[in-house]
C-alpha cells in the first residue's frame, strides 16, 4: 500500500503542474484569440480552460483516494498529510468559485495550487522506505 500511496501522491503533484500549464495555455489562447478578433464572451471557451476545469475535478477525486489509502498504510504522518491535501483541495475549489466574483483572489487560487503539489509531493516522498530503492509495482 505504500507504493499506492506514493503513486497517488505523485499523481496529484503532477496533475497540479499540468493544471498550471493548462491555465497558462488558456490565458495565452485568450490573448491570441482576442488579437485575432475573436469575441471573448460568456460562451467563449478554449482547450486550456476546459482541461483546467475537468482536471481540477480529477484532482479532487484523487485527493479523496489519497485520504482513503492513507488509512491502509503505515506511512509516517501519512494520514495527516493526506488530510491536509484534501483540505487544500476544498479551499482550492472555494477559491475558484469566489474568484469569479473577486478576481484578485485568483492569486490565492494559484498559490494554493502550488501548496497542494508541494504537500502531495512531500507525502509521496515519505512513502519511500529508507535504504530501499524505489521500484515499480
Amino acid at each position: 500500500m505504500r507504493n499506492v500511496y506514493r503513486i497517488v501522491g505523485m499523481l496529484i503533484a503532477v496533475a497540479v503542474v499540468l493544471q498550471v500549464a493548462s491555465i497558462a495555455l488558456a490565458g495565452f489562447t485568450i490573448a491570441k484569440d482576442a488579437d485575432d478578433g475573436t469575441s471573448i464572451g460568456a460562451d467563449y471557451s478554449n482547450f486550456g480552460q476546459s482541461y483546467h476545469s475537468i482536471a481540477g475535478t480529477a484532482i479532487g477525486l484523487l485527493a479523496l483516494v489519497f485520504l482513503i489509502v492513507s488509512f491502509l498504510t503505515d506511512v509516517p504522518r501519512g494520514r495527516a498529510l493526506a488530510g491536509i491535501v484534501v483540505g487544500l483541495v476544498v479551499v482550492q475549489f472555494l477559491l475558484a468559485v469566489v474568484s469569479f466574483g473577486v478576481p484578485a483572489l485568483g492569486l490565492l487560487h494559484g498559490i494554493n495550487g502550488l501548496a497542494i503539489a508541494g504537500v502531495a509531493g512531500a507525502a509521496a516522498r515519505r512513502a519511500v522506505v529508507p535504504n530501499q530503492p524505489v521500484t515499480s509495482g
